[in-house]
């Protein structure tokens, strides 16, 4: 079975406080202490992002580690991330985060991780890297499509309520035809994917919700059902 999680914005790295999103990530993994594993390469692996990753996660029933690519742990970097239950990536640049991994190999690495069962997971750039395009402001202000690793099939744009010209943005590049139509997240809300098939909307905010944009004749965005995981 292959699983991606990709959620627009929260967890950890927003609100540390509040488990739920990433317990739920946890229990996506036959495992009952499962080895995640936290990539920081959009944010230039972030001291104060990776103490914050290890901070929520070493409270909870699993081995956390992380991989840089400024040091890396090791040369085998397949055998390092193939021995992993759970990858979680995290947000930041995505132009930069592609172009690392590739030189790198990573994204042939994450390919092989997920065609294996590892559960793939991930905020923001974490979350876009896995669909065909994103929505990112890794070139500058301006939000643009990136074209990214392609598992999972049409777009996605996180952050949909936690930034206020996100949902304008999508919607318009979606309407010009400049990106393929796919789903929008708001904040503390996750797309989980099992074979590339859309099978579960979460979130643990109860007013958050996650969308389908796509085009015809006029731009559309279909509210999508949502289970909200509970109050914490």
């Amino acid at each position: 079975m292959n699983q991606i999680v990709a959620f627009g914005g929260g967890g950890f790295s927003m609100e540390p406080e509040n488990p739920l999103l990433d317990s739920y990530i946890l229990n996506q993994s036959d495992k009952t202490t499962p080895k995640i594993c936290f990539i920081p390469t959009a944010s230039v692996d972030s001291d104060n992002y990776i103490s914050r990753f290890y901070d929520f996660f070493e409270k909870h029933q699993c081995h956390p580690s992380h991989l840089s690519l400024f040091k890396p742990p090791t040369r085998d970097l397949e055998s390092f991330l193939l021995e992993k239950d759970i990858i979680y990536v995290g947000g930041g640049n995505t132009k930069n985060l592609l172009v690392l991994w590739k030189e790198w190999g990573i994204d042939s690495i994450l390919n092989k991780a997920w065609e294996q069962g590892v559960v793939l997971a991930g905020i923001s750039a974490g979350s876009i890297c896995w669909f065909e395009e994103g929505v990112t402001d890794s070139f500058g202000d301006k939000l643009e499509p990136i074209k990214c690793l392609g598992f999972l099939k049409g777009s996605n744009c996180p952050h949909y309520d936690g930034e206020a010209n996100r949902r304008a943005s999508y919607q318009e590049l979606v309407a010009k035809g400049k990106i393929d139509s796919g789903f929008a997240t708001d904040d503390g809300v996750a797309l989980h994917y099992i074979d590339q098939e859309l099978s579960k909307i979460v979130s643990y905010r109860p007013n958050a919700r996650a969308y389908k944009v796509y085009e015809d004749k006029t731009v559309k965005e279909v509210e999508m059902e949502t289970e909200f995981l509970g109050s914490y």
